[in-house]
C-alpha cells in the first residue's frame, strides 16, 4: 500500500510576500527573531480606522504587534507616564494622520513624546484627499496607507 503525502495548506508555505485575497501579504525579513512593538497613536474620532490598521496584522503572520493607548483624558499625567513607558519600549511609533489629528491633542502628544524619545516615526494618511503633515513629526515621512508602506517601515525597525 502506498503511502499519500500529507495535505499541505496555504500555512505550511513560507509567506514570500504577494496578495493573499483583497489583503495583501506583508514582506517581513526572514532573520526577525524577537517580535517588534509598534506604538499606534491616532485621534479618538479615528477609533474605526484604528481597528482596521491593527486588524490587518491579524489576517497573516507577522513578527509584530501594535499597542496604543486609547485616550480617555491625554491632560492626566498618570496617562502621559503610561504612554511614554509605552513609546519607550516600542521599536517604532505609527501615527494615523486624518482631518480629526490637528484638534486630537492626546495623539499630538504622543507623537512629540515619540520625537523626543528618539523612536522612528512614519505618519499614514487615512484619509483620502487630507495631506497636513502635523509639525510635531519634525522630519519623519507620512506615506499613503499600504500593506507594502507600513512593511517597509516595520522592517526598517
Amino acid at each position: 500500500m502506498r503511502e499519500l503525502p500529507a495535505r499541505r495548506t496555504p500555512d505550511d508555505q513560507p509567506d514570500k510576500g504577494g496578495r493573499s485575497g483583497d489583503w495583501p501579504v506583508p514582506r517581513v525579513k526572514e532573520e526577525s527573531v524577537a517580535e517588534s512593538v509598534v506604538f499606534i497613536a491616532f485621534a479618538k474620532e479615528d477609533e474605526n480606522a484604528r481597528n482596521l490598521f491593527t486588524g490587518q496584522r491579524l489576517l497573516t503572520r507577522t513578527p509584530f504587534t501594535f499597542t496604543d493607548m486609547s485616550v480617555k483624558q491625554p491632560y492626566e499625567t498618570e496617562w502621559k507616564q503610561r504612554v511614554q513607558t509605552r513609546i519607550r519600549r516600542s521599536d517604532g511609533v505609527i501615527a494615523l494622520i486624518s482631518s480629526s489629528t490637528p484638534q486630537a491633542t492626546g495623539q499630538l502628544w504622543e507623537i512629540k513624546c515619540a520625537v523626543a524619545e528618539g523612536k522612528p516615526l512614519l505618519g499614514i494618511w487615512i484619509e483620502s484627499g487630507y495631506r497636513r503633515k502635523p509639525v510635531e513629526m519634525g522630519n519623519a515621512p507620512c506615506k499613503v496607507w499600504t500593506w507594502d508602506a507600513v512593511t517597509d517601515f516595520i522592517n526598517s525597525l
